[in-house]
């Protein structure tokens, strides 16, 4: 399958021109549609001739809303995507006072295994394309009625970001592209559970997006007992490797640590904690473990929580205990799988 989303605006016209013999500014019409995020019927001023060659030769556009479902507590708004091979993904749209984020996926499934995410409970399907991934972000914009609806990401969703590097990395460069969406790459953060060759490769190439490292445990011995991936990097690793990122992008590093009762929400750990990100540019996110039905872990109790918080602030440690939303509609941290939302059923 060959979808135009995949194409920045350079490529695309290369690609028209070459495949289609249309002229340049044709090609440039295609482009505007597809950043509106429309479907090849909604293309008024591109002739019919060739909007049907583009359905002979089977060609998709980006990715389709197939449904919509809105938190009766805050607002958010979670997406089921369905993409051109019949494969489900999901997303989320939180609204704040400062604009509009889009919780994106990157992978259909997982393969980290993450013991308190949705995301790998069926493991990794296959990797998003780049336009795939962009499709999310169009999507939402054309149902929000503007192409800057959408004024935040967050590579947050199902799948592990630095694991589909190149097509991630291409989607950053395009959706930031001037003659693109124009998203700055500071209003974007991408999210990964410690890859560090990827995340000190990601460092190299020049770009400005914010690094969260979804660490969970400062403790290596205890980490892997929730991110299989801590039996391959440990947490020293992984914090030398966010010291070189903000050495190299001048972007303070995301630490992201999701609370769990008995594994990591003790005053030990918090110190333990605080001794890995001080002296460093960094922020602690504090996340209160989200339910997944089929998981057994608990979260830690909000007094609990707010005492954590607490032993970090005396630490000197800069930390912010996350409100959580979209928790009544399964949207909330680590709690994005392939689900069909209608009945709950996992396909």
């Amino acid at each position: 399958m060959n979808i135009l989303s995949n194409y920045n605006k350079t490529e695309l016209r290369q690609y028209l021109v070459e495949k289609y013999q249309v002229k340049p500014f044709v090609a440039d019409q295609v482009y505007g549609w597809i950043l509106k995020g429309k479907n090849f019927s909604e293309m008024t001023n591109v002739s019919l001739a060739l909007r049907d060659k583009f359905a002979q030769d089977n060609i998709a556009v980006g990715v389709e809303i197939i449904e919509k479902k809105v938190s009766e507590l805050d607002g958010t708004e979670k997406f089921l995507y369905r993409l051109w091979d019949g494969n489900i993904i999901e997303g989320v749209l939180m609204k704040y006072k400062y604009g509009n984020t889009l919780c994106v996926s990157t992978q259909v499934g997982c393969r980290m295994g993450c013991k308190f995410c949705a995301s790998t409970l069926d493991g990794l399907i296959r990797n998003l394309s780049s336009g795939e991934i962009l499709g999310q972000v169009l999507a939402v914009n054309a149902l929000g009625g503007g192409e800057r609806y959408v004024t935040n990401i967050v590579l947050m969703g199902s799948g592990e970001p630095l694991d589909n590097f190149d097509n991630v990395v291409k989607f950053l460069r395009d959706v930031s592209a001037q003659e693109g969406l124009n998203i700055s790459q500071r209003n974007i953060s991408l999210s990964t559970c410690g890859l560090v060759e990827q995340m000190d490769k990601l460092a190299d190439l020049g770009l400005s997006v914010n690094l969260t490292i979804s660490l969970h445990n400062a403790s290596d011995e205890k980490r892997q007992l929730i991110m299989p991936i801590a039996n391959k990097y440990s947490v020293e690793e992984i914090s030398q490797s966010a010291r070189r990122y903000f050495e190299k992008t001048h972007r303070r590093v995301i630490f992201e640590y999701t609370l769990i009762d008995g594994n990591n929400d003790s005053y030990a750990d918090a110190l333990r904690l605080a001794s890995v990100v001080r002296n460093m540019s960094s922020h602690v996110n504090l996340i209160r473990l989200n339910p997944v039905k089929e998981r057994k872990l608990r979260a830690t109790s909000d007094a609990n929580a707010k005492k954590f918080l607490g032993y970090l602030e005396k630490q000197g440690v800069s930390a912010t205990l996350r409100r959580q939303m979209g928790v009544d509609i399964d949207g909330a941290c680590g709690q994005l799988r392939r689900k069909y939302m209608e009945d709950n059923k996992v396909e």
